[in-house]
């Protein structure tokens, strides 16, 4: 299997915040914002918003919206409303039409991202996502199916953030998670989603895991917790999602 070193600060929670030191760009959902997103956009390099995620900015910052102006908005443009698309367009932001149905507008928005990035020449260390995990189960399930292509669009790890929940998926290899900054909730799981996981070792874990199969139907690792440690290891030989509570 081939060895991936992957400290994944992300689980480090408190860095997202301004006395953190991560460096990141922020994706928003069309999906209800959390209290913690003024914190998380106030340091952010690049800010986006995928489609009807537009409108959620637009009504949450009433009073203050230009402090509070997406870098870009881009999807097909079938969910942003029209007023929040004329006052963004008239505030100078980017809107960028991606049409293409066969992908999600958050794939579409992290391409788009994956490109400024590499045009502006930042060092970015993660992208931050917020919303994709509440309501609509299909659209749940698409939002961790394009945690899977992003593999294939950025080489940052993508997060996504909403309500006491934060997911991540672990790509082959070994994982460091830091999770001693006092922001992570009690419960914690590993989820093989899309495929099975045959060999599966942690620490870290109160319940831990040694070359366990990890698979639907068998064994899930739901509604594990840590060992006090603060640190918690992972290796797995397939993609692994990884999820936890945090601290509103």
């Amino acid at each position: 299997m081939r060895q991936i070193k992957h400290s994944v600060y992300l689980l480090s929670f408190t860095s997202f915040f301004p006395t953190g030191n991560l460096k990141y760009c922020l994706v928003i959902l069309n999906q209800p914002l959390d209290n913690y997103f003024r914190h998380l956009w106030s340091k952010a390099l690049l800010r986006a918003c995928a489609d009807g995620g537009a409108n959620r900015l637009y009504d949450i910052t009433e009073g203050e919206r230009e402090s509070f102006l997406p870098d870009f908005i881009n999807g097909d443009f079938d969910s942003i409303r029209p007023d929040v698309r004329d006052y963004y367009a008239s505030k100078g932001c980017e809107l960028i039409s991606t049409p293409d149905q066969d992908h999600t507008d958050f794939s579409k928005c992290l391409e788009v991202l994956q490109k400024k990035i590499k045009e502006k020449d930042l060092q970015v260390d993660v992208v931050v996502t917020l919303g994709g995990l509440a309501g609509r189960f299909d659209q749940i399930m698409a939002s961790v199916s394009t945690l899977f292509q992003a593999a294939r669009i950025s080489p940052l790890p993508i997060i996504i953030l909403q309500e006491e929940s934060l997911v991540y998926l672990l790509q082959p290899g070994k994982h460091k998670l830091h999770v001693d900054t006092g922001m992570e909730g009690d419960w914690c799981g590993l989820i093989p989603v899309g495929q099975p996981c045959n060999r599966v070792t942690t620490t870290g874990l109160k319940w831990n895991l040694t070359n366990h199969a990890l698979a639907f139907g068998t064994l899930v690792s739901t509604s594990n917790t840590y060992d006090g440690s603060g640190v918690v290891t992972v290796e797995t030989d397939q993609p692994l999602l990884w999820t936890m509570a945090v601290k509103p």
